[in-house]
């Protein structure tokens, strides 16, 4: 272990996000009632220019007198490119920040970006004399966010997650897709010219880098990685397919931009019960194992060690925030 210990964001269940637009109040009732992990009230792509005062409003109203116990809030804010971004963090913070968990800044570019925020934030804070510090969800959307990725992830101490905006990004990287994620027919590989043998396709994941670079930077400085939207909301399947990837590669949860996407993100992104018992009879082997002076022992035929245990702990300790609501 390296002698650099980075500090873990705070603990919270991020399984489902849902994306809520501020700019309809029968939505934001739904979403307080709904199973969603966290909710992201949105007042910058879901909302029209001519709507964003009121949104802005709603959501404050929201964030004030809807109950949005068991789960946690955050607020999409417009660009720091854009003239609405300023009011949204004063007006929102200076009239709910001591109900709200996070804010979630999209299109981050650059670590200055992030301190940007941090210094107004900080500074609505201490005049309001809040006691409760707001946290970042930051979205890596644009090819100069990724590329300065890992800056970024350590550029604040508010830092919980890093988001991946598929479809921003795709635009930004001038991708040949118009879909909002999901795989794409002509990112494939095929097999070699064997004579006598079929050539075959194979489809490929075009957001495998994206995801498994932004996982590595949230993992190296304490956040949670979280997958951004799939906007086939009919395609459940396709849902799945996306979320277990996203899950295989260490993301902690995905968005759901419906909320038919809830429980299905709710399930994918928690540890089945086989799952769980593997990693405690993992956790009691490699326990009876030190006691008798071994560093590894052999499982169900397969070699268990430190390292096993710390795989097995991460499962275990996720199934138990879940039990624990």
């Amino acid at each position: 272990m390296s002698f650099t210990i980075k500090d873990q964001a705070p603990a919270r269940l991020n399984r489902s996000e849902l994306a809520v637009p501020g700019s309809n109040p029968k939505f934001l009732q739904k979403a307080a009632a709904g199973p969603a992990d966290v909710v992201f009230l949105d007042l910058e792509d879901a909302v029209a220019p001519s709507d964003k005062e009121q949104a802005r409003k709603n959501v404050i109203e929201a964030v004030n007198d809807l109950d949005w116990t068991g789960k946690a809030i955050s607020v999409r804010i417009n660009g720091l490119d854009t003239h609405y971004m300023y009011k949204d963090v004063v007006d929102v913070i200076e009239q709910a920040g001591d109900k709200l968990d996070m804010i979630m800044i999209p299109k981050v570019g650059t670590a200055a970006d992030v301190y940007a925020l941090d210094m107004l934030v900080s500074q609505i804070e201490q005049a309001k004399g809040y006691k409760k510090k707001i946290g970042f969800e930051l979205i890596i959307e644009t090819a100069l966010g990724m590329a300065n990725i890992h800056e970024i992830a350590s550029a604040s101490p508010r830092n919980e997650s890093l988001h991946f905006g598929v479809a921003d990004y795709a635009a930004s990287t001038k991708a040949r897709t118009t879909n909002i994620g999901g795989p794409n027919a002509d990112y494939g590989v095929l097999t070699d010219d064997i004579e006598g043998e079929a050539r075959e396709y194979h489809w490929g994941d075009m957001w495998h880098y994206a995801i498994a670079r932004m996982v590595v930077a949230a993992r190296a400085n304490g956040l949670r990685p979280v997958d951004g939207p799939f906007g086939d909301i009919g395609d459940a399947d396709g849902y799945k397919a996306q979320a277990m990837r996203a899950a295989v590669l260490g993301c902690e949860g995905k968005w759901a931009i419906h909320p038919t996407q809830i429980d299905q993100a709710n399930e994918l992104f928690s540890p089945s019960e086989a799952e769980v018992t593997k990693a405690k009879r993992i956790i009691e082997a490699m326990e009876q194992a030190q006691k008798e002076g071994k560093g590894a022992v052999t499982l169900d035929g397969r070699l268990i060690d430190i390292a096993s245990i710390k795989q097995a702990e991460v499962i275990v300790t996720k199934a138990e925030s879940i039990v624990a609501g």
